[in-house]
């Protein structure tokens, strides 16, 4: 069985229930699992990573994203536009995309979460023109080597029914829990230590039924996989809800089965108290994501309410067209700025944002297997170069990483497996990539 010994780090953060913090101390990798933490390990047959100089975390987590946006970075007509424009502007050029597009963009957009040292993400694909599949950019994650949650996500009300996609994107609903049927049965592994689980995830209260989500939430159950969706993003979101439901989008999300600690709901910014009390005592999951959020205008979520209320919080990048990176180190980094712009300096410290980068999201997506650094845990680990010019003169190296910098990895693995080294990925032609995605954009821009 192979080994790898993480040597001499500089500090270990091992988000373990003490939250420790090691000096000066090894990690021992053996066959794709933690099998030790501490100083002066013994590993005579390991393959030996030198950490001299770094911190090391466990892999960062993040819980939204949109991967196939990335081929549709600044887009002129959406660079100023609100949700709902920004939307329309988009809509008739994600249209056009297929196969190529899907996987393409997802190698990008994956490929830029680990070299910001993330090892596990979720992605919701919500449209699928031309042939496109959600196992378009399962390969692309497979390739990678990142863990992945995919969600089946779907749109089923166009604009001729009052939705507000054109309805060109949408599918009809039976045609939806089909599909959902299919990639559950044919991707998603619920074993500890799975690099793949699929989760289901109507796109948001605007563009489908309440009968989809209703039926969505009871095969998911059935099924035994998660529940994701867009909840409660800006003003115009809570309008929408007031006026369609008569209700606002916690009402709504409990009414139709969408609470639970099988549920997790991107952005939540507009959540009143009585709303993060009904998300903390049903223990559904929250999607924060703060770059998106102020690039859209949306506001800034309450997650310090959120937290002390005991709700689940995680981190998202958001989609590429929205953010427009997805870099969720410099994530983490926002998040905890904005939280000292709503409530003062002292709502939030850099070692609670790194939990929440890290412990958090693995929380909220139920993994017990990932998030810590701990022996029997899975080997998803980010080993943080703290030499640099964006640390010099830092005098505590784990706060560091969050206020200062670097917001690129030196190494990353998932399950054992080396998918960053030395600031490069590591399993797949990156400038290959980038030129195909470069490619495809020209030719979308015509």
């Amino acid at each position: 069985m192979s080994e790898i010994l993480i040597r001499n780090a500089q500090t270990i953060v091992t988000m373990d229930a003490s939250r420790r913090e090691i000096t000066a101390a090894d990690v021992l990798i053996r066959g794709g699992v933690i099998a030790a933490v501490g100083q002066d390990l013994h590993a005579p047959q390991a393959e030996v990573v030198d950490a001299q100089g770094c911190v090391v975390t466990p892999g960062l987590v993040n819980t939204h994203h949109h991967l196939y946006q990335s081929l549709t970075r600044a887009v002129p007509g959406g660079q100023d536009a609100l949700l709902f424009g920004w939307l329309k502007t988009l809509y008739p050029i994600w249209a056009r995309f297929g196969p190529e597009e899907m996987f393409v963009s997802a190698q990008i957009g994956l490929a830029e979460l680990a070299l910001s040292g993330c090892t596990l993400t979720s992605d919701h694909l919500y449209l699928y023109p031309n042939g496109a599949r959600l196992e378009d950019t399962i390969h692309a994650a497979a390739d990678l080597g990142l863990r992945f949650h995919p969600t089946r996500g779907a749109m089923s009300i166009g604009q001729s029914a009052g939705g507000l996609p054109p309805d060109s994107l949408v599918e009809r609903e039976p045609a939806i829990l089909e599909d959902m049927i299919r990639v559950v049965d044919a991707f998603h592994d619920p074993s500890e230590g799975s690099i793949c689980r699929v989760g289901l995830a109507p796109c948001s209260p605007f563009s489908v039924s309440r009968d989809l989500m209703r039926e969505t939430a009871l095969l998911a159950r059935d099924k035994g996989v998660m529940l994701h969706t867009h909840l409660a993003e800006n003003d115009e979101d809570i309008a929408y809800s007031l006026a369609q439901f008569g209700c606002r989008p916690g009402q709504y999300a409990e009414d139709l089965g969408w609470t639970g600690a099988d549920v997790w709901h991107a952005h939540c910014v507009k959540l009143n108290s009585s709303e993060i009390a009904l998300f903390a005592r049903s223990f559904t999951g929250i999607s924060h994501c703060p770059c998106s959020n102020c690039r859209l205008g949306s506001g800034i979520a309450p997650v310090r309410a959120m937290r002390d209320a005991g709700a689940k919080v995680a981190l998202g990048v958001d989609g590429s067209a929205s953010n427009d990176a997805g870099n969720l180190i410099a994530e983490a980094r926002m998040a905890l700025l904005l939280q000292r712009v709503d409530r003062g300096a002292n709502a939030m410290s850099a070692r609670e944002i790194l939990e929440i980068a890290t412990l958090g999201g693995a929380q909220v997506l139920g993994r017990g297997d990932v998030g810590s650094l701990e022996v029997g845990k899975r080997a998803d680990i980010a080993v943080w170069d703290m030499r640099g010019i964006e640390a010099a003169g830092a005098w505590d190296p784990v706060a560091a990483l969050i206020l200062c910098g670097p917001t690129r990895v030196r190494d990353l693995f998932v399950e054992g497996r080396q998918v960053v080294r030395d600031g490069h990925i590591a399993t797949i032609d990156l400038s290959r990539a980038i030129e195909r995605q470069r490619a495809l954009a020209l030719r979308l821009a015509i």
